[in-house]
């Protein structure tokens, strides 16, 4: 058992002088009301079930609009600051054109939320070209001085990029004392992803790790065909999603996993499967070890995103972030959230779209896995109409 900065105290981690129970509730996707504002009635009811059953993290962010507002009504106003954790999260990379601006966010999520306080503080959303602003605008010893000061009690990041950024990180800033993490059994191997080597890198430098996208935005409560018989042959009773939340939360270190829950209903349904959650059997974790196999064997697009082709390609094309949404929309059928996808890791990265593929074919001169990436790029564009 170890005993340092960062360390695990064992694999059950106390923190704050008590455990946190392994399901947090997270506050991106609070359900919203007719008008389409956060529902704060039906919010403060999730709240008291949540703590009820005896949960009592919450998890939001600066960039989640309203969360704030709606957190400080439905707990922050309503129940002892002893009695919970909140999390909230800076980040420089969204418009932010000096250190001033960057900083100013800790206070607004202050004002906002009226805690006080924050028992977690994260960089939110570092890897790629977002790190840089972290750097530059100092948000390091920023966040540093405010633990210092008492004003927020531990600190770390989440994190979307690759595993060889993360230990660079990490080497960098041995000071953080968690990392966030998208993990989920259908990323745990995806090469776009790279769930399960992230995680690996955190354990490796003995960071406790909070998940979030467990459920992978709601699309593992509605996986492949072969997927949910799988599941439901092993468990008729049980959720679809709930084996998403047991697998991230019975893997070891974790401080608690984010559920972004957007009902009473999803409430509901969580605490009746976390509120007594020991662990998954040898069974359970056979079951989810089949539904992996199931997912392989979905006739996907063999990218890698080790992307080869896209430093080879004249006009800039996001290759692999296309193909990855393509493979999302076979996989989930969800146009909406394929497009999403195609959104984020092709224009939200700087580069061109599919459709202005020139077809000179040099990134399939470079290409391991042999794909015929002009013909996928003209199927994606179709199919994911863009």
């Amino acid at each position: 058992m170890e005993n340092k900065q960062g360390a695990f105290l064992g694999e059950r981690e106390n923190w704050l002088g008590k455990e946190i129970k392994k399901l947090g509730f997270g506050l991106m996707r609070l359900p919203r009301d007719e008008k389409g504002e956060i529902d704060i009635k039906q919010v403060k009811e999730m709240v008291d079930l949540f703590l009820k059953a005896g949960f009592t993290y919450f998890d939001t962010a600066w960039a989640y609009k309203g969360s704030e507002e709606a957190i400080r009504k439905a707990l922050v106003e309503r129940y002892p600051r002893q009695s919970y954790q909140l999390a909230t999260k800076i980040a420089p990379w969204i418009d932010c054109q000096s250190r001033e601006e960057a900083v100013s966010q800790f206070e607004t999520s202050l004002e906002k939320t009226g805690a006080g306080y924050f028992d977690f503080y994260l960089l939110h959303n570092l890897g790629e070209g977002r790190t840089e602003a972290f750097d530059r605008f100092e948000i390091w010893d920023f966040v540093k001085e405010k633990k210092a000061r008492g004003l927020v009690r531990h600190i770390g990041f989440s994190f979307h990029s690759t595993p060889k950024e993360l230990e660079e990180i990490l080497k960098a800033h041995p000071e953080m004392e968690f990392v966030q993490l998208q993990i989920n059994y259908a990323d745990w191997e995806n090469p776009a992803v790279q769930s399960r080597r992230c995680y690996e890198v955190a354990r490796k430098y003995h960071k406790p790790v909070i998940v979030m996208e467990p459920v992978k935005g709601g699309m593992l409560a509605n996986p492949p065909q072969g997927v949910q018989r799988c599941l439901k042959e092993a468990e008729p009773e049980m959720s679809v999603s709930s084996w998403a939340i047991r697998f991230a939360a019975g893997l070891e270190g974790i401080i608690t996993v984010l559920s972004g829950m957007s009902s009473l209903e999803q409430m509901k349904d969580n605490l009746s499967y976390m509120k007594d959650f020991r662990g998954m059997s040898k069974e359970e974790k056979q079951v989810i070890s089949r539904a992996q196999e199931e997912l392989a064997r979905m006739p996907l697009i063999p990218c890698t995103s080790c992307h080869y082709c896209e430093k080879v390609c004249p006009v800039n094309i996001g290759i692999p972030g296309t193909l990855t949404a393509a493979n999302y929309l076979s996989l989930y059928t969800d146009l909406a959230a394929a497009r999403h996808q195609e959104d984020w890791l092709v224009k939200g990265h700087g580069y061109s779209r599919a459709m202005e593929c020139v077809k000179c074919g040099r990134c399939e001169e470079v290409c391991p896995q042999h794909i015929l990436i002009r013909k996928e790029l003209q199927e994606a564009v179709k199919r994911l109409e863009l």
